[in-house]
């Protein structure tokens, strides 16, 4: 019988446009090199990008904000990619659109609050007393049921635990049995127990186990040192819009209307400032007393020409803030009106006063050379092969047209080519493709010949 290897099909992620990126691809100087981590060229852009990733780890950039302006396809939103990969997962990264404020449901600044928020990382340190070690013995202990009938209750549970410098023997809350249950702890696994809320946590199972079973998907942790009882250090991370939800949800009670009355309320509720202020007093209070750290994160906001002229106004005093992350702004526009206004024409459709505080970071389009190393990189990242006459192809249309155009052309050339019986993307599969789709110039010419056939 042939056993194959199954994989879990949550953590694939399907290949997406930045799915190559994976960090700035800078030398431990700051130079960029050539092609990198998933970058190619825009050397200057992403040598600047690497001096706001060292100036946010030195906690030296809140409050400031960054625009990277270039025209469509030349990298603005990979370079923002490349930042939060190269500040790593523990610091916040909150993508969100121009446009996304404009939403039915609570008002545009109320937006751009809660993304603020959600850009900025609160570390807390706590010191537990728990009970950790290898479980040694599990006895929940039954009485008559107190309401009658024929069931049983658990009074308490008996624990043993063990570590690597002795045991001990717990009588327990029937309430810490059912997180023993939901946990789905047997003898042999290694757990703590937090003291004061009698949470329970599965770290893995004792590796003394480990050649138990032939065959075996279990994570195997070594014996605890120490003793049972002792007090351990709990780092968590939690953004300030955790905090705010946590607070802004009504407590009610258990009954039937309550219930029905979160129900019926919409998705999103607005939170006040007032419940924000209490949140950044409570906060400001743990960081003086050093049990937590301020993480300033990076909300990164693209197609910023989409904001208005009120919520450019407001990003003003949110700036202003002493809780306020690294905004990057990205637009591909040139001088255009600023959108809620007349007559205000502005450079990248942002005001000049907002313009002032920003340092801009410039991408410039691709030369032909850089376009062939990005499309060998998509094509490696698809887990495609192309032949080095097909890629010269691929060069030459996104020259022609636009590089995005010419990497969406790579999946369609494969098929193609899978259909006429061969693996590899050949001159001809491009070309045959380039005829069945149209880019955008093409298209526009077709239009401005054909205009009489089409409704005005």
């Amino acid at each position: 019988m042939k056993i194959e290897e199954v994989k879990s099909t949550v953590k694939t992620q399907r290949i997406s446009s930045h799915s190559h990126v994976k960090g700035l691809g800078l030398n431990e100087n700051g130079i960029a090199i050539p092609i990198a981590a998933g970058l190619v060229g825009q050397e200057s852009a992403r040598e600047a990008a690497g001096i706001v990733v060292d100036m946010i780890k030195s906690k030296k950039m809140a409050g400031r904000a960054i625009l990277m302006a270039g025209p469509p396809g030349t990298g603005k939103t990979a370079i923002a990619l490349a930042i939060a990969q190269d500040l790593g997962n523990k610091v916040p990264f909150c993508p969100m659109v121009g446009s996304e404020v404009y939403s039915s449901e609570i008002k545009k600044t109320e937006v751009l609050m809660e993304n603020f928020r959600r850009a900025i990382g609160l570390r807390i340190k706590e010191t537990k007393e728990v009970y950790e070690g290898e479980v040694t013995e599990l006895t929940p202990v039954e009485t008559e049921n107190p309401m009658g009938g024929y069931g049983k209750t658990v009074s308490h549970v008996i624990i043993g635990l063990k570590t690597a410098k002795g045991s001990k023997q717990l009588k327990l809350d029937p309430s810490v049995h059912e997180s023993l249950q939901k946990e789905k702890v047997e003898v042999g696994d290694v757990i703590y127990i937090e003291a004061n809320s009698g949470a329970v946590k599965r770290q893995g199972r004792s590796d003394t186990f480990a050649s138990e079973f032939d065959l075996e998907a279990e994570e195997y942790v070594p014996l605890p040192k120490g003793d049972v009882h002792k007090k351990k250090e709990v780092i968590q991370d939690v953004t300030l819009h955790d905090l705010d939800v946590a607070n802004a949800r009504p407590q009610g009670g258990q009954d039937i209307l309550s219930m029905m009355g979160q129900l019926m309320k919409s998705k999103k509720t607005e939170i006040t400032d007032k419940l924000r202020k209490e949140i950044n007093k409570i906060v400001n209070k743990y960081i003086d007393q050093g049990i937590a750290e301020l993480v300033p994160g990076v909300l990164f906001i693209d197609e910023v020409h989409m904001l208005d002229i009120e919520t450019f106004t407001y990003l003003h005093r949110a700036l202003e803030s002493a809780i306020a992350p690294i905004v990057i702004f990205a637009t591909n526009r040139g001088r255009c009106t600023i959108r809620g206004t007349e007559d205000i024409i502005s450079p990248h459709g942002i005001p000049l006063d907002l313009l002032d505080r920003l340092l801009i970071i410039r991408t410039t389009p691709y030369n032909r050379t850089n376009m062939e190393n990005i499309l060998k990189l998509r094509a490696q990242t698809e887990g495609l092969s192309l032949d080095p006459e097909a890629l010269q192809q691929l060069a030459d249309v996104g020259s022609k047209t636009t590089l995005r155009y010419a990497v969406q052309l790579l999946t369609p050339s494969a098929l193609t080519a899978k259909v006429n019986g061969r693996s590899t993307i050949t001159k001809d599969d491009v070309k045959e493709v380039s005829e069945l789709f149209l880019d955008a110039k093409s298209s526009a010419k077709i239009l401005t010949e054909q205009k009489d056939k089409f409704m005005k």
